[in-house]
């Protein structure tokens, strides 16, 4: 029986074909990447200011109940412990029974009495230094 040769149909791509795909998505990665980084931050400050509404909303219903705001010392902590003396403290106030994180990875700052109102909270953005701009901007409850 005699074998005939079929043939062959190609199984893959060419090595000039994966290059041109490779500079293709290169090209779309240098185009889209910087586009998506500016969002990204952007999101990070608005996730900022929304945590810091709601910090200061259950800031208010902790003076509801105890009477006063947390001072300086007692900190944000007062809204997942009971500070030393408090006796109407019906909490914790936090979910997740423990105060959050910006979205740095840094901790807020708490201040009573406030400069700019009854109390301030903030954060000092992604540089945590005073000051700033852009993503390194400070971001507070009066604003």
């Amino acid at each position: 029986m005699k074998r005939t040769k079929e043939p062959r149909s190609p199984r893959g791509f060419t090595l000039i074909e994966l290059l041109v795909v490779l500079v293709i998505l290169g090209l779309l990665a240098g185009l889209v990447g910087p586009q998506v980084m500016k969002y990204l931050s952007g999101a990070k400050s608005d996730t900022a200011r929304l945590q810091i509404e709601d910090l200061a909303a259950t800031l208010d219903m902790y003076r509801l109940e105890i009477g006063r705001y947390p001072t300086s010392n007692e900190s944000l902590n007062a809204l997942v412990e009971a500070p030393a003396g408090t006796e109407r403290w019906n909490g914790p106030y936090l979910k997740k029974k423990q105060v959050p994180k910006d979205p740095w990875g840094f901790d807020y700052q708490y201040r009573f009495p406030g400069e700019h109102g009854d109390f301030d909270l903030y954060t000092l953005g992604a540089d945590n230094a005073e000051g700033g701009e852009g993503e390194n901007r400070d971001i507070g409850n009066w604003q």
